[in-house]
Formats: structure tokens, sequence, C-alpha cells
């Protein structure tokens, strides 16, 4: 029997049952989910993240293409023990945003939306796109001009509409949520719908389960719209609430230096992030000049200890020469969490202390330096 799905929840105290038109509160608002405490039951054979289906929110195993369960490797660089990469690039279409995208096209189909909208600048657009074709619903997917011509020629693979937008990234965001409110489509957008979350933070179960048990002492993640940064925390945070993990690793969230607002928010002491000028970046995947989440990125750093970093385009570059050197190829924007690692090793910072994970969020295949 399908269970009911929780309910939506603002800041402003509002709440709501999920439905294919609801994708922010009647405040404007962000959307989370009301609590649910963990059910830890993976389940032997199944090595696609369904293997938590008991604690994620959404019923809809019938709809994989064998994502999760990516491999972690050690980085076996001199001076840098301790390090480990997970490879999300290892995702079916070559990201880590198939973890969410799963999750929102099977509440589409579990809500009877009959065609998807999102907004990205490539991969979570073509991660939307390879689901819906799997769940044989139409989607189209609203990009930024000067995405790369390799993401787009996946997402057209896929079937979908490709709509693309002048100006910037939040301009791409804006045309489609307009495109939303005009058609009645399901908006599955990786930044507003919080069911997203119930796919990243199996990222933090993974790395529970590929430790043997524990969490590592630091987790280092790219952050854009934090999508990751925000699901990892949660699924971290649900094991240390279930007494499964004595503690949340340190979360050092990361930025490209030309485009850091979050960065500055941190820096600042300040609870909200405030929109910047954004400079070009070969980072473009977390060129996020005002994060709609920006707030819950800071709590999430915060509640771990953790920081907020920024790394330069030549360390990007560096790092992605040194990746591809040891056999490991990205996209620049997947060399980002690495760039950090180097960093802080190379300082050495408490951060790089003890066990630390980083992922390679994007494959090479997809855009290059």
């Amino acid at each position: 029997m399908t269970r009911d799905l929780p309910d939506y929840v603002c800041a402003c105290g509002r709440s709501s049952a999920p439905s294919a038109g609801r994708w922010r509160c009647d405040c404007g608002g962000t959307l989370d989910l009301a609590p649910v405490p963990l059910a830890w039951n993976p389940r032997a054979g199944d090595h696609s993240l369904w293997r938590y289906r008991d604690a994620i929110a959404v019923p809809g195993r019938e709809l994989s293409l064998g994502e999760g369960m990516t491999p972690l490797v050690d980085a076996a660089l001199d001076g840098e023990p301790g390090v480990r990469l997970k490879l999300e690039y290892a995702s079916p279409t070559g990201s880590f945003k198939d973890r969410g995208a799963v999750m929102l096209v099977a509440l589409a189909r579990l809500l009877g939306a009959d065609r998807l909208v999102a907004d990205s600048s490539g991969n979570a657009g073509t991660a939307v796109a390879a689901y819906a074709a799997r769940a044989g619903v139409p989607a189209e997917i609203f990009v930024p001009a000067g995405t790369s011509e390799k993401k787009l020629h996946q997402i057209r693979g896929h079937g979908a509409r490709v709509t693309v937008v002048e100006g910037t990234r939040e301009d791409t965001a804006r045309a489609a949520a307009g495109h939303v409110e005009g058609t009645g489509a399901f908006y599955a957008s990786h930044v507003y719908n919080p069911y997203f979350y119930e796919g990243t933070k199996t990222y933090a179960f993974e790395l529970f389960e590929q430790l043997g048990g524990r969490v590592p002492g630091t987790v280092v993640l790219p952050a854009g719209n934090g999508t990751l940064v925000i699901g990892a925390h949660l699924g971290f945070a649900a094991l240390r609430e279930a007494g499964l993990a004595d503690r949340v690793p340190r979360i050092v969230a990361v930025q490209a230096e030309r485009c850091a607002p979050v960065a500055a928010a941190f820096a600042a002491g300040r609870a909200e992030v405030a929109p910047v000028a954004a400079g070009p970046t070969v980072a473009e995947g977390i060129a996020i000049a005002a994060p709609a989440r920006g707030a819950r990125i800071l709590e999430a750093v915060r509640d771990t200890g953790g920081a907020v970093v920024t790394v330069s385009e030549q360390e990007v570059a560096g790092s992605h020469a040194a990746l591809a050197a040891r056999g490991l190829w990205v996209e620049p924007t997947a060399a980002v969490a690495y760039a950090a690692v180097r960093r802080l090793g190379a300082e050495g910072s408490p951060y790089a202390e003890g066990e630390v994970v980083a992922p390679l969020c994007g494959s090479g295949l997809k855009a290059s330096l």
C-alpha cells in the first residue's frame, strides 16, 4: 500500500499536501518536508539508491536507471592520506543530479502530472529529461545561453524539448517558473522541490555503509544551489538522530571565487545570502549568483562546525589536470571540491585532518576546459 507523502512546510508556518501544481508556498517562500523519523532498513541485493526505500519519502522503486551506490576510491596522492573520492559521475546520466531527478519524476507520476518543466545549467536538466523519458512523461528543459553543447545534445537525445534563455541562470529559472504558472506543468525543480533532497540525502547513507557503518571527519561538497550540501546534511543528521552515527561530519561547502555569494555571507557572519555580480567561471554548474536556499546552505555548514571556502580558476584547472592524470575525467565544475581538498591539505587546515571525502560530481564527457 502506498504510504502517505509528507506535507510541504514553510518557514512562515503554512503547510500543504503535495500536489502537481505546488512548488512554493503561498507566501512565496521555499518549501521543506515535514520531518519523518529515519526507517533504516537497507535492502540487500539492491544496489541502487532504492535500497533505502524505507527511508525515502517517495514510493517509486519501479522507476530506476540503477542510480546510486557510486564507487568510493582512495585519492592515493602523495601527502593526502585519508582522502577519498566518491565517483558521482558514474551515475546513469553522468552526474549526481540523477539522485534527485529520479525522486522528482517518480513524484510527478505519483501525483498524476502529464508534463514536466525544469531549469538547469545542464546536468539537472539532463537527469530530468532521462527519467522523464523512462517514465514516458514529456519534458521541457530551460537552459541559459552558453550551456555546454554536449549537455544540450544529451537533453535532446532523451526526447525533451530545450528552451534556451538569454541571460543569467536566475533569468532561466524565472522563465521556467513563468512557463509553469502559465501551463500548469509539474515544476521538476531541483532547487524548489524539497523531494529532490530525498535523493541527494542517499549520498550520506551510501558513505555511511561504504565506510563500514561510520561517517568521515569532513565532507567537502560543491555549492551552487546547494542541492548536495542540503541533501547530505539531511542524510547525516537523520543517521545521527536515529542513533546510528554519533555525529554529522563537518561540511565544507565550496564555491568558485568568481561567483561566491554563500562564501561572502559565511565570512560576514550573516544568516541570509545576498545576490552577487557573478564573473565568468569554468565552474558553470555552481555559478549561482542568488541561491534560493542560501540560508539553508549556511545552516547546514554551521550546524556541523564546517566552513564555506572558495577556489580560483587556476586551482580548478590544476585540480582538473591532476585528476585526469590519475584516470579520473571530470567536467570542470566537478574538480571544484577536489581543488578545495588540495588547498585545505596544503594549508594544514583542521578540515583536512582525519578522513576526508569529496565527490566528483559530473563526467568530463559533458564539458571540458
